[in-house]
């Protein structure tokens, strides 16, 4: 099929078009030299006969998106976003090389190199997560190249977003990179299908290929997907690929989600590890530790986003654990030198004039030594019950009907900081979130049945008595 030629670039105020940069399904991509500060720019500007009011609302959520996530150092940044005067919404953004889409395939890339590049944007796609966004889109393509060197995740969601309804969905998707669950539309995306899309792109960079394609035999898109389904990878077919790597991809392939790993953190950690058996310096994590630094753009609806992703470990928890101890364990000594030393000095002093009141300092400070002691034996008693692993489990999930929805609600059992709720609607898709209310679609007729686990340190407690609705005819 032939493609489309580029549209006309807009007339941007402050802005020279220099030449066109590539096209897609609903933008073209343009290079402009800004004026002031003078610089090369790439401009993403929609097309004309894609966009209306819904367009523009989405768009606006992209722009406020990626200006929220473009902080984080392996995500493009967005400079500008607006209107130009024909009313094609557009994006200002850092210019970057599309290189390594191509570079991968025309030549190997040495492991250590994928696994840094991985190691970067999953860090990327774990922040995004943690803000409560889902990219929808991993791929290849999709990963950038500054001038710098530097790998950085674009394309959030415009594509995806669209891609929710109807017949542009196979627009919308990207087959050779989708998880089964996607494919089959048992879901618009979820953490688990993210980490599906991501490994795929981390085998592509790899193989050279994407995972089922099967070289001199036909790839078409149906044939895609019936390997897809079957979710039986071939093997990369190098050498210099440790066969833990290979594990760990297989892994989060997996054609069921609940085998996969629970986070892209939890896969970044794998991959951290064998950086470390091949002899190389691990390629940090960069998530987004503080509070402020995680705050969510409002507004920003729809199924692209998730709530309260839960990406800790459980080893910094047992970290944590192990520094109070040796706290403790100092300052239970430090305690006992004291009472040793003041009794030592009270005997030593007993026939001096100032015998009875160096005894009687004594005395006090082993009544303050036992009291603190005491003290420490208590808070002890509570940080264990704090951090007891015992996971609460969620009951008496109310559900109420609403207009084309189902709104479910539930007390909070006692979740701590980085616990969240994942929550599974009628066996199949599941979202994970921190807030104990869950808002379904529904149709006339429709039997809509969600249970809910709470997720700790990577793993899950017990599921909930399945709560189930009938909407009306």
């Amino acid at each position: 099929m032939a493609r489309r030629l580029p549209s006309r670039p807009p007339i941007l105020p402050g802005f020279s078009h220099v030449h066109v940069l590539g096209s897609g399904g609903f933008a073209d991509v343009f290079l402009y030299e800004q004026n002031m500060p003078r610089r090369q720019v790439a401009v993403k500007v929609m097309l004309a006969e894609v966009v209306n009011d819904q367009v523009r609302q989405m768009f606006q959520a992209e722009a406020n998106l990626m200006a929220q996530l473009s902080s984080h150092p392996s995500i493009l940044t967005v400079y500008q976003a607006s209107v130009s005067s024909d009313g094609r919404p557009y994006l200002v953004m850092e210019l970057c090389s599309s290189s390594l889409s191509q570079r991968y395939r025309a030549q190997r890339l040495p492991v250590p190199e994928v696994l840094r590049i991985a190691v970067k944007i999953g860090s990327a796609i774990e922040t995004a997560h943690r803000a409560g966004v889902l990219h929808r889109d991993i791929k290849p393509s999709n990963i950038l190249v500054t001038a710098y060197g530097h790998p950085v995740l674009s394309d959030f969601g415009i594509a995806a977003t669209l891609g929710e309804s109807g017949e542009q969905q196979a627009v919308g998707m990207s087959i050779p990179w989708s998880a089964p669950e996607v494919l089959m539309d048992e879901t618009a995306g979820t953490i688990e299908s993210e980490v599906w899309a991501f490994a795929a792109t981390v085998y592509s960079l790899l193989a050279g290929r994407s995972p089922f394609e099967i070289p001199g035999q036909s790839n078409s898109s149906s044939d895609l997907v019936g390997r897809i389904n079957r979710a039986k990878t071939e093997p990369i077919g190098r050498t210099d690929v440790p066969a833990s790597l290979e594990r760990s991809l297989a892994k989060a392939m997996s054609k069921k989600p609940e085998n996969r790993h629970a986070s892209v953190l939890e896969f970044l950690h794998e991959l951290q590890a064998v950086e470390t058996e091949l002899g190389v310096v691990q390629t940090p994590v960069e998530v987004a530790m503080d509070d402020w630094a995680m705050a969510t753009v409002a507004d920003l609806e729809d199924r692209t986003r998730v709530r309260g992703v839960a990406g800790s470990s459980a080893a910094p928890s047992a970290r944590r654990r192990r520094r109070r101890k040796a706290a403790a364990a100092a300052e239970y000594n430090a305690i006992g030198t004291i009472i040793r030393e003041g009794s030592t000095r009270s005997a030593n002093a007993a026939g001096s004039p100032r015998g009875k009141g160096m005894q009687l300092l004594a005395w006090t400070l082993v009544a303050v030594a036992v009291l603190v002691v005491a003290l420490g034996a208590t808070a002890t008693l509570v940080l264990i019950r704090a951090n007891s692993n015992e996971i609460p489990v969620v009951s008496d999930i109310s559900a109420e009907l609403e207009t084309d929805t189902v709104r479910f609600g539930w007390d909070d059992p006692g979740l701590a900081d980085d616990d969240a709720y994942q929550i599974s609607v009628d066996g199949g898709s599941v979202s994970v979130q921190s807030q104990p209310a869950f808002v379904v679609n529904t149709a006339p007729g429709d039997h809509t049945c969600i249970t809910v686990r709470v997720s700790r340190d990577g793993r899950l407690g017990d599921p909930s008595n399945p709560k189930c609705v009938d909407v009306p005819e």
